[in-house]
């Protein structure tokens, strides 16, 4: 996932692109879920059973999405928690603040807070972390998680898992900040109580992600950060009272998630979040145009078998590698991918068609009001959107879609969903209220 409004949306998938081709066979059965499948996690706004995680992005407050707008917008109704983008890596392989203005310094004002008052003059806290708080105390039941990583900032990871010192180091100082909630510069437990959890975003273990030192010492090596990670929640557990979240946001393309011992790791998380978005997209300058984050696979797919992606196949190969389905959270995105340059082809609406350019990458919130004609492919349960004046085709998200997804997750057992990011809803929330709904009714 993208760090900053700038930085390029990548795909979980990318980097499996001109990888191997995807396992193939019969997928084995899910095993039963541990005992730890149920440890106590809470939920948020909404009391239903399954999760649902929307990403609250840092940056976001820049362009006038802040913690309050979950409430205006009606999404905070149906999450169960909120994750916050991102903790930064340091180069001395530590948890640090990417922006510390955004993250606990910046003054809010009454009609921007949570609570309707404004930040004092003086006042220890501030920023997006002071928002969550608000947000927490009137929202007791949604779960806060501090997300560590991302696209941009992966490329410490490698190094300082690489030994037990630096593993050790790393988390300490990301439960030291983040759990007990001794910022620096502030008075010592200033960020206490805001988080509930880490998620960690390493984008990707034996994978060069956006440039980043890897090998294939990273596989174990993330397994044992995983654990240590595990033990040190735990160990501040005695203190917090209560289940300290521990997630993974991994990639949804096999020949990735390979590079993972996904059934050890599940041992030591709560759940994973997998990246089942950006399977296609404005990357991949000449098309063939193709959806981003498919349910299902659509046979008339040209792709080859080794570029083909859906989340069913996601999904089927986590459980083939012994990951209980009560620990997989898929995630959907809220915007979208655009080629430029499509001819409308044979069936007159652009699908699977040679591409001049990639295109933008708007935010659903702004899909509607594109021009061109809005199409369904029922096969791979997605909308898409043509203009064949412009010859622009888009790939996106909308609520009937996610309204399937919904029903997905369901019937396969899943543990719910992951959202890329709360900004790109409309102002009214229409789709996380037809997400929500679907899950949890």
């Amino acid at each position: 996932m993208r760090n900053g409004p700038t930085a390029t949306r990548r795909a979980a998938l990318a980097a499996a692109a001109c990888a191997a081709a995807l396992l193939t066979g019969t997928f084995a059965a899910a095993p039963a879920a541990s005992a730890s499948d149920s440890a106590a996690t809470g939920q948020g706004a909404h009391t239903g059973g399954k999760q649902l995680v929307g990403y609250f992005t840092q940056w976001g407050v820049y362009s006038g999405f802040n913690e309050k707008s979950l409430i205006t917008s009606g999404e905070i109704n149906h999450l169960t928690e909120l994750d916050y983008a991102f903790s930064d890596v340091a180069a001395d392989g530590t948890c640090s603040s990417g922006d510390s203005w955004a993250d606990y310094q910046m003054p809010f004002s009454a009609d921007n807070a949570v609570d309707g008052q404004a930040d004092a003059a003086g006042q220890t806290l501030m920023g997006n972390f002071n928002q969550l708080r608000e947000l927490k105390a009137k929202y007791p039941k949604l779960k806060i998680v501090m997300s560590i990583g991302g696209w941009s900032w992966s490329g410490q990871f490698s190094q300082l898992a690489s030994t037990e010192a630096g593993r050790k180091k790393f988390v300490a100082s990301c439960v030291d900040q983040y759990i007990h909630g001794n910022l620096p510069g502030l008075p010592a437990g200033a960020a206490a109580g805001i988080f509930d959890g880490l998620a960690v975003d390493w984008e990707y273990p034996d994978e060069p992600g956006n440039g980043n030192p890897y090998g294939p010492q990273d596989t174990k090596d993330f397994t044992a950060l995983m654990k240590e990670f595990r033990q040190q929640l735990d160990k501040a557990e005695d203190g917090a009272g209560e289940h300290l979240l521990l997630t993974a946001d991994t990639s949804a393309g096999p020949a990735v998630a390979a590079k993972l011992e996904l059934a050890a790791v599940a041992r030591e998380v709560d759940w994973f979040n997998v990246m089942t978005f950006d399977f296609h997209g404005s990357w991949e300058n000449t098309g063939p145009t193709d959806f981003g984050s498919n349910t299902h696979l659509d046979p008339a797919d040209p792709n080859p078998a080794n570029d083909s992606y859906s989340v069913d196949q996601a999904v089927d190969y986590y459980e083939s590698q012994g990951v209980a389905p009560s620990k997989i959270d898929i995630a959907v995105p809220y915007y979208g991918h655009q080629w430029t340059g499509v001819a409308p082809g044979p069936n007159g609406d652009g699908l699977f068609q040679p591409a001049t350019a990639g295109g933008a990458e708007p935010n659903y919130n702004q899909i509607p009001a594109l021009p061109g004609t809005v199409y369904w492919d029922a096969a791979a349960g997605e909308p898409y959107k043509y203009d064949a004046a412009s010859g622009t085709f888009t790939t996106y998200e909308d609520p009937r879609s996610l309204a399937l997804k919904g029903r997905y997750i369901n019937e396969r057992g899943l543990r719910g969903s992951m959202i890329w990011s709360m900004d790109g809803d409309t102002s009214d929330g229409s789709l996380t209220a037809a997400f929500g709904d679907a899950l949890n009714g």
